[in-house]
């Protein structure tokens, strides 16, 4: 289970937003569907996820009703707090959301367009684990309106997939990414680098076959020991090494390398996508600062500026709702210095990168000129007006953020 929730202030019971929050009509509106449920529990894994021993009275059987509540009180809040927009993004995530039935999905996109409608060519993506993918569940995804999957691939190499403690074989990946493609859905896999004893040779033939599958869109992510996992327990007992930064920095050039030759071009630091239209359009809306609502325990949401966080557990969850309570366990208003840290981190991380006129301080934009000179911003986008990342930027982003927010 992951960490303690942010601090905030009490969120009030009836979920109501303060006035101040009213949503913005021309802002996109997406949804995030958190679906908390795992077989097993990864080493590495930090997120909100639970497994059967771990639901302690919750069912995932009684799990899309509940959810659906929720859908039902947020239809409520957001129609006092403004006009309805529709989802321009939906997004089932996880856990292992193809854990539940593709008939309970669906119900749950459903209760989504009930409440707020898809605008059109809207994108609503699915988590899946490898071993949970068949012909026949995609295919009652693609008939409730679901565009794109998304498949935790992770590596190529057993070996690597056991360190993870992954349940899934190699070949399940190939054959969930061929019934996806039969299902008409554009493909992306996920992939992470840097697990102990993940070799630079091992890393490439987790891209090659990556790039065999030929999908519309590849993220690969740099594997981080969270506190509190297995992999951290095993990490500091000796069984495993520690990561190694200079070798994640090799893995992510090579990455950066084979995929621009396959086809695909980087347009966030993780993510690389064959043209702009598989781009995550879900993802980019969180970079750019869009709002969304998420749904289900431990989810996070944010609407002009307020954000919000529901309670853990899905028992907690179920009883709040079922007591006709918001599920939200706190919220906060981040000031103006913690809304511009963030908006600089997000929209750095972009392909477009970030307008230097909107940098928060003078001293900000004077720094432009070193991070050029530095190599870690692209000097023709600088020209231009535009904070870009170059490579070298990509790999040192933390560094370019905190030189455009000292």
């Amino acid at each position: 289970m992951a960490g303690a929730l942010p601090l905030g202030d009490p969120a009030p019971a009836d979920g109501r937003l303060p006035s101040v929050s009213s949503p913005v009509a021309d802002t996109d509106f997406s949804v995030y569907l958190h679906v908390p449920f795992c077989r097993v529990r990864c080493g590495y894994c930090d997120f909100n996820t639970y497994t059967a021993t771990e639901l302690r009275g919750a069912r995932q059987d009684q799990y899309a009703d509940t959810l659906l509540g929720e859908i039902a009180l947020s239809r409520e809040v957001l129609s006092e707090a403004g006009p309805l927009r529709p989802a321009q993004t939906v997004f089932f995530g996880g856990g292992t959301p193809t854990l539940l039935p593709a008939g309970d999905l669906a119900r749950m996109l459903g209760g989504v367009r009930d409440a707020f409608g898809l605008a059109p060519g809207a994108e609503v993506t699915v988590e899946a684990n490898p071993d949970t993918v068949t012909d026949a569940v995609v295919d009652e995804l693609a008939a409730a309106g679901v565009t794109r999957l998304s498949i935790g691939m992770q590596s190529a190499v057993p070996s690597v997939l056991a360190t993870l403690d992954r349940t899934h074989t190699p070949a399940n990946v190939g054959t969930a990414v061929a019934a996806a493609k039969r299902a008409g859905l554009d493909v992306s896999v996920d992939l992470i680098y840097g697990a102990p004893g993940e070799t630079l040779e091992n890393w490439r033939a987790s891209l090659e076959q990556a790039l065999a599958y030929e999908p519309d869109h590849i993220s690969a992510y740099a594997l981080i020991v969270e506190g509190g996992t297995k992999l951290a327990r095993q990490i500091r007992s000796g069984e495993y090494p520690e990561p190694d930064d200079d070798l994640e920095a090799d893995m992510y050039e090579l990455a950066d390398d084979l995929l621009a030759a396959g086809g695909y071009d980087w347009y966030e630091v993780s993510n690389w996508a064959r043209g702009d239209e598989h781009r995550s359009r879900h993802n980019l809306s969180y970079w750019r600062g869009y709002d969304w609502w998420g749904y289900g325990p431990g989810a996070h949401s944010h609407v002009n500026g307020l954000r919000w966080w529901n309670v853990k557990h899905p028992a907690a969850y179920a009883q709040r709702l079922s007591l006709g309570q918001s599920p939200a366990a706190g919220r906060e208003s981040p000031d103006r210095e913690a809304r511009d840290l963030e908006r600089v981190l997000l929209e750095t991380r972009i392909r477009e990168g970030m307008a230097i006129a909107d940098l928060p301080t003078a001293g900000a934009r004077t720094a432009v000129a070193g991070l050029v000179a530095g190599g870690l911003i692209e000097g023709p986008a600088a020209i231009r007006g535009r904070v870009v990342l170059t490579r070298t930027g990509r790999l040192l982003a933390d560094a370019v953020v905190r030189a455009l927010t000292a």
